[in-house]
């Protein structure tokens, strides 16, 4: 059974099990944390190996749909991130390219504790031999170029840290470069990208990284956990097809709604 292209309201499981083998080019994936999050739907608080077995099962389903030289990102907390890794590469053969840290600012305040101001970015692929990483796509300059003015630089950059503190100059039409250092923020109340429906929406600058790397224009870009939608609307951006689940009724409404008007 060939699912259509879009957002479906639904279990992501049991989407995925409509859909055949090795179709998916890309699968970005940004679950529940399990830290007792007020989600519309889902109860963020499960006990941890329910937890466990269920990040299992959907990953099982992702490394399924995926094609033998498609790429998994998974952004995870504190947690749960080591099991996760372990439970990808392990149990479900998926070979780790790299694990990334976003960093941003304004994390939650903590009472007695250092405020978290990051999240990690697991980066698998099927086939350690054959994966899509379009580099020219997202090369930053060097500190050769910037700092040095070294004439032995390469003129066209180099591949970013994996660490993403990013700077102004690594993409200039996505942050105002008023300082030499940036970063990725969270999106605040405030923030212009920010729907204001959905408490964990991520920012757009970060999936224009993920998906221009991991995919080619006219390839099919999948989110299990669509939530607000951002993944899939940068996606169509990009010019890629787009397939996603939302388990609640609202989100997935209002984040067809975006995608909409980007032209689905």
């Amino acid at each position: 059974m060939t699912i259509s292209h879009g957002i479906h309201c639904g279990d992501c499981i049991t989407g995925m099990k409509s859909m055949p083998n090795g179709c998916v080019d890309l699968v970005f994936a940004d679950p529940p944390f399990n830290i007792g999050f007020k989600y519309d739907r889902y109860k963020d608080s499960r006990p941890d190996q329910e937890y466990l077995d269920w990040s299992l099962d959907w990953m099982r389903e992702v490394h399924r749909v995926l094609k033998p030289d498609g790429s998994f990102w998974l952004a995870i907390g504190d947690k749960y991130a080591a099991e996760l890794k372990t439970i990808a590469h392990r149990e479900l053969g998926f070979s780790m390219r790299n694990w990334v840290i976003w960093h941003f600012t304004f994390g939650p305040n903590q009472k007695a504790g250092f405020t978290p101001s990051h999240t990690h970015l697991l980066y698998f692929v099927k086939n350690p031999k054959a994966f899509t990483f379009n580099s020219s796509e997202i090369l930053v300059p060097s500190a050769r170029q910037l700092v040095y003015k070294d004439k032995r630089a390469n003129s066209k950059g180099r591949n970013p840290d994996d660490t993403w503190n990013l700077r102004p100059q690594d993409s200039p039409n996505s942050f105002r470069a008023d300082s030499d250092t940036w970063y990725v923020p969270r999106l605040c109340g405030t923030h212009n990208e920010r729907t204001g429906w959905h408490p964990c929406q991520m920012p757009e600058a970060l999936l224009e990284r993920i998906v221009k790397v991991s995919s080619s224009p006219g390839e099919l870009v999948f989110d299990p956990f669509v939530g607000s939608g951002t993944s899939l609307v940068i996606a169509r951006k990009l010019d890629r097809k787009v397939l996603g689940f939302e388990i609640s009724e609202e989100y997935a409404a209002r984040a067809s709604e975006r995608l909409t008007k980007v032209g689905l």
